[in-house]
């Protein structure tokens, strides 16, 4: 009889109904293209469009592993090292583990506990001794989820432990951008102290050749400070990107979590970085929703409160427990696993909330106060990825004209200042020809130098933005390379099987 009042208790309990409201993705509030405009397709890239368009599409950036997409082997390994060693991701994890112990603690609340226990009872009364010896081997506490409370709670902490994982995917994604932007500025100010090494040799050059000028009457004093006033400015550059240098391999060897390899400054410089990275695509907006991480993890946010909704609304309905217990019971310990000595329990209790003061109410309201922000949250993510995607995109159009003009013009500097100074040893042109002609191309190394770092870096965003770098592999044969085959199985994918 016992067991057949549990299988219909189990089987109502399975079949038990759910309060949480019926899930929909919000609509993205944004547009189902992305911009298009001069910004878009402009100089070199409306001149490589029509062979472009025969070329095999580029994969979609989050199908492409960050070993196949950044191509220099210095950069492979500094990643590969912050992935091991960073301390950020490494806390990352385990909040994803904590979240998966609490999904755990909250799913075993479906189950039935059984304990086992004994116990032993001596009493005296009017000189009188007795026994009482009781064991138990059975005895259970079950709340039965009629109403499905604790199934709404479950999926709550299922939903919180992927949105903690997509986090930690989020977290490694930065993480593996964070350094191969690092890396470009270290390679960016290792250029850029180059130029001013170069710069203060020829300034100093330039105001030896006009102390000796000045000697023979060819050359004014004024024409000496001048120099000596453009040596000590190019000076003070030198001991500016000496010291910058030095700060990026600090912040690199923080993010890496150990000691810079030896090989980091050999290999191409940032001027010859053109094909550090492989050709992505944008894909469409909509791409983003199920493969950004950040877009992920607000969406499993807003999951969590839905079905936090579920529990408040059940927290209106009856709440019924089961006490049972099956063991023996003996005056003598001797006898207490004889015939006849068996003994049973059964207790249901229900408890009805009747009056609250509104507590229940309150905690409703708050549940779907909290959805709201959630959505308006999952919704801002979304607006916020799309114009970082744009942002990237019109970048990449533009850096490649614009570091394009920048090549020109240190040529026509550097051209001007060979002629000013060919011109100056003959006397036909001033100095202050001469000193112009410096300060141009100083500047005009330095313009390109910087809008190369900012074409490169624009690129690991733009990359970081579609939702690629957190798998170190490519998910299908030839998307970067043509040689290799990946394995990602995804952020929602892996967390769902741990979770089951």
């Amino acid at each position: 009889m016992k067991l057949k009042l549990l299988s219909v208790l189990c089987a109502v309990a399975l079949s038990a109904c759910s309060l949480d409201p019926a899930y929909q993705r919000p609509a993205a509030p944004v547009d189902s293209a992305w911009p298009t405009g001069t910004a878009y397709e402009t100089g070199a890239s409306a001149a490589s469009a029509a062979s472009a368009a025969t070329a095999p599409a580029a994969p979609f950036a989050a199908d492409v592993g960050w070993r196949d997409y950044f191509k220099d082997p210095r950069l492979q390994k500094l990643i590969a090292l912050a992935l091991d060693n960073n301390r950020d991701l490494r806390v990352a994890a385990l909040q994803v583990a904590e979240y998966e112990a609490q999904y755990r603690i909250t799913r075993a609340a479906l189950a039935p506990t059984i304990d086992a226990g004994g116990s032993i009872t001596n009493t005296r009364s009017d000189g009188a001794i007795s026994h009482s010896n009781t064991a138990s081997v059975g005895t259970t506490s079950w709340e039965i989820d009629f109403f499905g409370r604790l199934r709404s709670l479950k999926r709550q902490a299922l939903e919180n432990y992927l949105s903690s994982d997509a986090s930690r995917t989020s977290t490694q994604l930065t993480l593996v951008a964070d350094v191969a932007t690092d890396f470009l500025q270290l390679q960016s100010d290792e250029a850029l102290l180059k130029v001013a090494t170069d710069t203060v040799a020829a300034d100093q050059s330039t105001y030896d050749l006009t102390v000796s000028m000045m000697k023979i009457g060819s050359a004014s004093l004024q024409d000496v400070r001048e120099a000596q006033t453009s040596l000590a400015s190019a000076r003070a550059s030198m001991a500016s990107y000496t010291r910058a240098v030095a700060q990026d391999r600090n912040t690199l060897s923080a993010e890496i979590g150990c000691a810079l390899p030896d090989d980091l400054s050999s290999g191409p410089t940032l001027l010859d970085s053109d094909a550090m990275f492989a050709d992505v695509d944008a894909g469409a907006p909509s791409d983003l929703l199920t493969r950004r991480p950040d877009i992920i993890e607000a969406e499993h946010t807003l999951k969590g409160a839905n079905a936090n909704i579920g529990a408040a609304r059940a927290a209106f309905f009856p709440k019924i427990e089961l006490t049972a217990s099956a063991g023996a019971a003996s005056t003598s310990l001797s006898q207490l696993f004889k015939a006849s000595t068996g003994a049973w329990s059964f207790a249901p209790s229900i408890t009805m909330p009747i009056f609250d003061y509104g507590s229940n109410k309150a905690s409703l309201d708050v549940a779907k106060i909290e959805k709201d922000i959630d959505i308006a949250d999952y919704e801002k993510a979304i607006q916020t990825a799309f114009k970082e995607v744009a942002n990237a995109l019109a970048g990449r159009a533009t850096y490649v004209d614009q570091v394009a003009a920048d090549r020109d013009y240190v040529q026509s500097a550097q051209d001007y200042y060979d002629l000013a100074q060919a011109r100056y040893k003959t006397g036909t042109d001033s100095f202050l020809t001469v000193l112009t002609a410096q300060r141009t191309l100083y500047t005009a190394q330095e313009q390109l130098v910087t809008d190369q770092l900012a074409k490169l870096s624009n690129q690991v965003t733009l990359y970081k933005v579609l939702g690629g770098g957190w798998s170190a592999e490519s998910v299908q044969a030839g998307t970067a390379t043509g040689e290799k085959t990946g394995a990602q199985t995804g952020t929602q994918t892996q967390a769902q099987t741990a979770a089951r």
